[in-house]
């Protein structure tokens, strides 16, 4: 279970002559987006912390894949009820009715959505609770005997925590709709604090197999704690918040008409991780744990850029009123600058990712029972998933234009044909392809994020499709991926050939192993970090400046912005 790192009026007695507190004056969403992007770097940065710290006393070993497989089934249900499941079908609604400017109406479906949120969600827990063994099978079909067993009394543990994650994404809905994005992003850097305080505390003192059990603990009392920081703001907001279970209001029918959809699609798409889950623990321990680091680091760029934008986007795009012709130019207008800014930050990402993969991973995460063969193999999943990388960010801010519309069923569809699709790549890619060509079956690993990556592409395109059908020409412009792309290329050449000259001068890193590749191209021996800020900064300088030589606005805005605050310094 990963924390619900979010998707994107003081009291009703204030007097009818002045717009209640809550609604204000519409802003950039441009804004927003830095709000959400800050909340997130620092969720992120520090989740990056607790993930160093988890690798230094866990490593790949077996307890390590056996707390990465228990996480993912709560995970199920946070997913399935909590943001993004909220953001396809609470906030349109909620946050329409406060640009209509009624906000008791808002609060009354602030109230019903909480209410029937806390019931389904604690049946769900119980019954999860009670399935357990059944699950973990599921899930982890390659655990057997002791694993198995320590995966059961793990997952029992972290079930309840799922619920207070998934309230927590209701206050997002609540806080995001009002336009106070940062407290919902920060929230989780609290249940990374706790999670890390248990590992420093606990990490010495345990066996690893208690030591999963007590960081299970420990991730429960961080769910807690995650929702109880934000409920103060949230009810300063709400101005008569009653949780009831009443279907009574049009409004609140109108939530649970788009939550049915939003949930089977958000389903759909957790089948997908559960298929790449259970076909990692078929492959190896080491596949399954790393699948996950993996995926903790190339999600940061998604959720830094793709979900900052579109989650910000999200409630403006939903309060635009007026003719049809007129809410699709908003739109428009809104996916385009969206898209524009996804991509120019994405692109780069994932261009790190395919050049400097280990590099990346080894200063983030080589500690302890990490070291840099595990840095090396990660490199490998990493070039996986930065094939889908773009295509996965633009895809979010598409689906949040149908979510503002009121169209659950289309992001639904087209989530079905991706997991079909990724289902199938995986099990050709992940569990096959590497015994017909000869290959190690370790490396069956990266041939599920490579499916992951290839599928993300084919749903972005059939979204991006039926959308240009209903407001118009819409998403990345004409020509812009080529040059951030050229751009991007020629910075991991240059970094690449910086970081043979440091081989060259200081000699490789001792310990990445022949197994995981480690003979061609390996990284200097330098510290981690020390030799990632060499490779780096070279990437970035190179470009940025090919970026705005070749016209793309979004480079020249930063370096007229780096050359103004490099003139106040002198």
């Amino acid at each position: 279970m990963t924390s619900s790192t979010p998707e994107p009026p003081p009291t009703t007695g204030t007097p009818p002559v002045a717009p209640p507190p809550s609604v204000k004056p519409a802003g950039k969403a441009g804004k927003g987006a830095v709000l959400v992007a800050t909340g997130i770097l620092a969720s992120r940065l520090m989740g990056l912390v607790r993930e160093r710290v988890f690798a230094h006393y866990l490593g790949n070993e077996v307890e390590a894949a056996v707390f990465k497989a228990a996480m993912r089934i709560p995970n199920f249900l946070q997913n399935l009820f909590g943001e993004g499941v909220l953001s396809g079908s609470f906030i349109p609604v909620y946050a329409g009715l406060l640009g209509k400017e009624d906000p008791k109406a808002a609060d009354r479906v602030a109230g019903a959505v909480f209410g029937l949120l806390s019931l389904v969600t604690a049946v769900a827990v119980a019954l999860g609770m009670l399935a357990t063994p059944l699950l973990v099978d599921l899930i982890a079909p390659g655990f057997e005997g002791a694993s198995r067993e320590l995966t059961i009394s793990v997952v029992r543990i972290l079930f309840p925590g799922t619920g207070m994650l998934v309230l927590s994404a209701w206050c997002l809905g609540i806080l995001n709709s009002h336009r106070r994005f940062l407290l919902s992003y920060l929230a989780p850097v609290v249940w990374n604090l706790v999670i890390i305080l248990t590992l420093v505390v606990a990490g010495g003192r345990y066996p690893k197999d208690q030591l999963v059990e007590v960081l299970a603990y420990g991730v429960v009392v961080g769910c807690f704690l995650q929702f109880a920081v934000q409920v103060p703001s949230v009810l300063k907001l709400l101005g008569g918040f009653r949780p009831t279970l009443s279907l009574a209001s049009e409004p609140v029918r109108q939530v649970l008409k788009n939550f049915g959809p939003v949930v089977v699609g958000r389903g759909v798409v957790q089948f997908s991780a559960w298929v790449d889950t259970a076909f990692a623990s078929l492959i190896s321990n080491r596949a399954l744990s790393s699948l996950v680091y993996a995926q903790t680091l190339y999600l940061i760029p998604v959720s830094l850029f793709g979900m900052a934008v579109s989650a910000a986007e999200l409630p403006e795009m939903s309060r635009a009123t007026g003719t049809g012709e007129d809410v699709a130019a908003k739109l428009r207008t809104r996916i385009d600058a969206g898209s524009r800014r996804i991509c120019f930050w994405v692109v780069p990402s994932a261009a790190a990712f395919l050049f400097l993969g280990d590099m990346v991973a080894a200063a983030l995460l080589q500690t302890g029972r990490f070291d840099a063969a595990d840095s090396r193999y990660l490199w490998y999943l990493l070039m996986g998933a930065a094939v889908g990388l773009v295509a996965s960010t633009v895809g979010r801010l598409y689906a949040s234009a149908f979510y503002a519309l009121k169209d659950t069923k289309t992001p639904l569809r087209f989530a079905i044909v991706r997991v079909a699709a990724g289902t199938l790549g995986a099990w050709l890619l992940g569990l096959h392809l590497p015994g017909w060509l000869g290959l190690p079956e370790h490396l069956g690993a990266v041939g599920l994020t490579l499916a992951s990556g290839l599928v993300a592409w084919l749903e972005s395109s059939l979204l991006r499709r039926k959308l240009v059908k209903q407001v118009g020409p819409v998403g990345v412009p004409a020509g812009l991926l080529p040059r951030l792309w050229g751009s991007a290329i020629v910075a991991g050449l240059v970094a690449l050939g910086v970081r043979w000259g440091l081989v060259s001068l200081l000699g490789p890193m001792p310990g990445v192993v022949a197994e995981s590749g480690g003979e061609w191209l390996p990284p200097p021996q330098l510290h981690p970090a020390l030799g990632f800020l060499a490779v780096a900064i070279p990437f970035g300088v190179v470009y940025f400046a090919l970026a705005g030589a070749l016209g793309v606005p979004e480079a020249g805005a930063v370096l007229r912005k780096v050359g103004r605050k490099l003139r106040l310094v002198r």
